[in-house]
């Protein structure tokens, strides 16, 4: 079983891997965030800084929302062996994770809050655009793919 004590033994030890991968996700959520802009209103009646701001803070939640669906994954899996062994298990748990957490938070500032708004452009499905469903599926999957490839190819010492 995973612990709290071995649990920051082996995030220490595989500080690589935690660097690498949520740098990954803070880019490839960054360029996601922009591109995605046209499917929420703000993106027609947003100020530049207001838009600016909501890019940023949107980002650096994805960086949040994909640490903490890792470390439950981890936690939950019990893997003081990753990322060597059960890698897509926990990879698999921690896309689940994202993509369940992303669901419930488009649907309650949309729905609940209104915290924001979709464009008439954001495909959606009960309610829920797909544009961020597809981000916590599309993105998490890109990175835990090169991330594997670098383990097995020896080019990263994780």
């Amino acid at each position: 079983m995973l612990t709290p004590g071995l649990l920051l033994r082996h995030l220490h030890g595989q500080h690589r891997f935690f660097v690498a991968y949520l740098a990954l996700t803070g880019l490839l959520n960054l360029l996601w965030e922009i591109l995605q802009l046209p499917l929420y209103t703000l993106w027609q009646d947003g100020m530049p800084s207001t838009i600016a701001f909501a890019v940023v803070h949107c980002t650096l939640g994805d960086i949040l929302i994909a640490f903490f669906a890792l470390l439950a994954a981890l936690i939950l899996a019990g893997a003081n062996d990753w990322p060597y062994k059960r890698y897509w298990k926990i990879a698999h748990i921690a896309g689940v994770l994202g993509v369940t957490y992303t669901a419930f938070s488009e649907w309650n500032n949309t729905v609940v809050t209104r915290n924001w708004e979709y464009s008439s452009l954001m495909p959606t499905i009960w309610r829920i655009g797909l544009s961020p469903l597809a981000q916590w599926g599309v993105i998490p999957g890109i990175i835990f793919w090169y991330l594997q490839r670098a383990i097995d190819a020896g080019s990263a010492r994780f």
